[in-house]
């Protein structure tokens, strides 16, 4: 009995899982059996696989080939199997010699060249995670593999390399022709000019609520006018957050290459940018799809911001579904193919109008909406989700004044430089809990090792025994007055800091 055998990796959302493929050459008649739990798109490998395979010069046994997938009882997808297992069939028969604990990760042409699959990166991690250090990927997967530390990573253009690095005959194996490649001096570089705070003129507490966001990493509410720079302000937030560390931005580069948003030849270190459309379907934001569920909007902003215009005009359900990440920073999507989590740490920026016209602002004359109308526009955003928001601020329309003023605003840089100072007295003073930011910080904390003596929180201890914050609400405004304090300088938060945390928090209410 002839066996071969090679590993490969099954992602299951961001969890990967090293598969065993085991290839069996019997005595009986020719066929292809394909074990283990395979999908539709799995099962199709049978006919590309023979297929590659004649075309690189190293046909598959005409006998009957079984391949088993081990463990059989995790369902598989996708084709990022098909070089494992044309690899263990071609060892089963003796036309290559046995592989070790080498894992394959690429999808076959018919004409026998290694195309590029999705989330390799992840695979990747899964695999140098169980032991196996030694991966195969295609040519353009090369260099997103090479970002895991400790992988050992070759890449091919084609099954026939692959088969005579393995020891195929040289003289059977067929090689394509080689591909002739555009010259770089040839291509059209496009440049994609840098978003920054000195573009938005005026609006100068809105500019210091932003700063205070992305300082502290707090979720932020915008009302306002059309035209008041709300998307502005909200687009230029990543420019004033830090760069993302290693781990982080291992995180969200393997995201997106799950996603297949691109081919991730270097790490990601600046803080991504989701804007999904009010139109766009649950799945599109929250995570879904046939199969395993993949990730959605929400997942791709982690470690980013995840800005929804118009609030409001989403569906109900994508708002409310917000509001487990928002607490746990995390989206466990339960389908019944299926369980999938996804890591969804993001800043929640919103921006809706004051009106379903939105010329509901000064005295309101022009405003054509009914109470009723408004109210129910508001209600839209459920009172649990506005409570998990920290910042809730009220943008006035830019008047001449400000456009009339010749004093250059402030750059990112300068404003990103100050979020930086903040976070690194966060990151000293957070270290005994292993917590980054203050607005991760548990209210347990808050009124315990960092309380504040009851004069400085007077204010804020009042509103909470007149309902106008909640419980959750005192902790939210508790955590923006030490981030108040860290854009200061200061060692703690004073009283003043507590009343312009708490004047954020109720600012939308009052406007």
């Amino acid at each position: 009995m002839a066996l071969g055998r090679t590993y490969a990796v099954c992602l299951v959302g961001m969890n990967g899982h090293v598969v065993e493929v085991e290839a069996d050459i019997g005595q009986t008649l020719p066929a292809f059996v394909l074990l283990g739990l395979p999908d539709a798109s799995l099962n199709e490998a049978k006919d590309r696989i023979r297929a590659a395979a004649r075309n690189a010069g190293v046909p598959l046994s005409r006998r009957k080939l079984t391949v088993n997938l081990i463990p059989a009882s995790l369902p598989k997808r996708g084709s990022a199997f098909d070089l494992a297992i044309v690899m263990s069939a071609l060892a089963a028969a003796g036309d290559v010699r046995a592989c070790g604990s080498t894992v394959f990760i690429a999808e076959l042409g018919l004409d026998g060249r290694l195309r590029p699959v999705r989330g390799v990166l992840p695979a990747v991690m899964a695999a140098v995670g169980a032991g196996h250090h030694r991966v195969v990927v295609a040519l353009e997967n090369e260099a997103e593999a090479a970002l895991v530390p400790a992988a050992d990573v070759t890449s091919f253009r084609t099954l026939a390399e692959v088969a005579l690095a393995f020891g195929a005959d040289a003289a059977q194996v067929k090689l394509p022709d080689p591909v002739v490649h555009a010259d770089p001096s040839e291509e059209t570089v496009s440049i994609t000019q840098p978003r920054d705070l000195s573009d938005i003129a005026g609006q100068q507490e809105a500019r210091f609520a932003l700063e205070v966001a992305a300082a502290g990493a707090h979720h932020l509410l915008m009302v306002g006018p059309p035209g008041a720079g709300k998307t502005m302000l909200a687009e230029r937030l990543p420019g004033i957050l830090p760069d993302l560390e290693d781990d982080h931005a291992m995180e969200v580069t393997a995201i997106h290459s799950l996603s297949g948003d691109r081919h991730c030849a270097q790490l990601q270190r600046t803080p991504p940018f989701e804007s999904p459309h009010h139109t766009a379907t649950p799945a599109s934001i929250i995570g879904g799809g046939s199969g395993i569920p993949r990730p959605g909007a929400a997942s791709r902003a982690h470690r980013g911001v995840l800005f929804l215009d118009e609030a409001p005009e989403y569906e109900r359900r994508v708002l409310e579904a917000l509001r487990e990440p928002l607490e746990s920073g995390r989206l466990v999507l339960h389908r019944a193919s299926g369980t999938a989590s996804y890591p969804a740490r993001f800043q929640l920026v919103l921006a809706l109008n004051p009106c379903p016209c939105g010329l509901a602002t000064g005295k309101g004359t022009d405003c054509v909406c009914t109470a009723q109308q408004r109210r129910r526009y508001f209600n839209r955003l459920s009172g649990p989700l506005l409570d998990r928001v920290d910042l809730q601020l009220a943008v006035r329309r830019v008047g001449l004044e400000d456009y009339a003023d010749t004093r250059a605003a402030e750059s990112s840089a300068v404003v990103a430089a100050r979020v930086a100072a903040a976070r690194g007295a966060q990151r000293e003073r957070l270290r005994p809990w292993d917590v980054v930011t203050n607005s991760e910080v548990q209210g347990r904390i808050l009124r315990s090792e960092l309380a504040l003596p009851r004069g400085v929180t007077a204010a804020l201890d009042r509103a909470l025994e007149l309902g106008l914050v909640s419980a959750r609400g005192w902790d939210r405004v508790t955590r923006v007055a030490w981030t108040i304090a860290d854009l200061a300088g200061r060692a703690r938060p004073d009283a003043d800091d507590v009343v312009t945390a708490l004047g954020f928090r109720l600012q939308e209410r009052a406007a």
